[in-house]
């Protein structure tokens, strides 16, 4: 199946900006269950300089400046990824102390590259309310699986899904506390009571097919980018799961990019100088790509000079 995002950001300032600089997490990433087919990412106005990396996590990296004066800046990622079924989920797996225990002493590169996902991240602390929310999920004995999906099912019943209720710095303890927010916070919250236990999870921040099939559910956070958590299954690999929705991750999810929290993924942020009082206004579509539609894999146009 093959799924085309459509991610428009505008940004419109009460006074002229003399210069704005803005670095964009917004190209998905080849992975085991995914293949970018195209991706073209348009700034308006045209910028000064602009250039593509790879970070630390294997993300690919737009970073751009725009001079001035402008009083509208206008950033729209176009992308097409063929996503396939993922692998069975581990049912046979390790308990989760069988997989702590890996990790807290195995070597080889799958440990060495799961370290940075076991300790507290920038804007993410284990707290004691984080470990005593995670500890019914995380009983003795209980297989990783069934500990991970408990734990997803929980928030999910737990927490209301409120846009506006939080924003990008909530720390997890105020989530907890007051019930409420969006997928980045119920990811961030599945994350820490991972760690908090000794696992590793990562944040995952991509998309969701914004119209469910038919006969399926509607899905909250499809209507913006959305983000879930990774946790670690040792000799397995990275099982994706959505506690927005209470469910792992299928084919209707694109991935963009991952990393230890939302700071270190988020879609679009910069420095703008000037401008005075600022307004926001972002879209976003993920639809399905009709066979006639469909094209070879052809890599990625730029809208400006590197």
């Amino acid at each position: 199946m093959n799924l085309r995002v459509r991610h428009t950001t505008t940004f419109r300032y009460g006074a002229p900006v003399s210069r704005t600089v803005n670095e964009a997490h917004l190209m998905p990433r080849g992975t085991e269950r995914q293949r970018l087919v195209d991706h073209e990412l348009v700034v308006e106005p045209l910028p000064a300089s602009r250039s593509e990396w790879t970070d630390r996590f294997g993300n690919a990296v737009t970073t751009f400046a725009v001079d001035g004066p402008l009083d509208e800046l206008v950033v729209s990622a176009t992308s097409e990824v063929e996503v396939t079924a993922r692998r069975p989920v581990p049912h046979d797996g390790p308990t989760w102390h069988e997989a702590r225990d890996a990790l807290a002493g195995g070597r080889g590169p799958e440990v060495s590259a799961a370290r940075p996902f076991r300790l507290d991240s920038p804007s993410l602390a284990v707290t004691p309310s984080v470990r005593a929310y995670a500890a019914p999920s995380f009983r003795p004995g209980v297989p990783l699986l069934e500990a991970v999906t408990d734990l997803a099912e929980r928030i999910f019943h737990d927490f209301a899904y409120r846009p506006g209720a939080t924003t990008v710095t909530t720390p997890v303890d105020d989530v907890l506390r007051i019930r409420r927010g969006v997928c980045q916070d119920f990811a961030h919250l599945t994350i820490a009571c991972a760690r908090s236990v000794g696992l590793a999870a990562r944040y995952v921040s991509g998309y969701l097919e914004t119209a469910p099939p038919a006969g399926e559910d509607p899905v909250a956070g499809a209507d913006a980018s959305h983000a879930w958590a990774a946790v670690l299954v040792p000799g397995w690999g990275w099982l994706d799961l959505d506690p927005t929705n209470d469910r792992i991750v299928g084919t209707s999810y694109v991935t963009t990019a991952w990393g230890r929290d939302y700071s270190d993924v988020s879609p679009l942020r910069g420095v703008v100088y000037g401008g005075g009082p600022s307004s926001l206004e972002v879209s976003v579509a993920v639809t399905r790509a009709g066979a006639a539609d469909r094209r070879p894999a052809v890599g990625v146009r730029r809208s400006a000079p590197s």
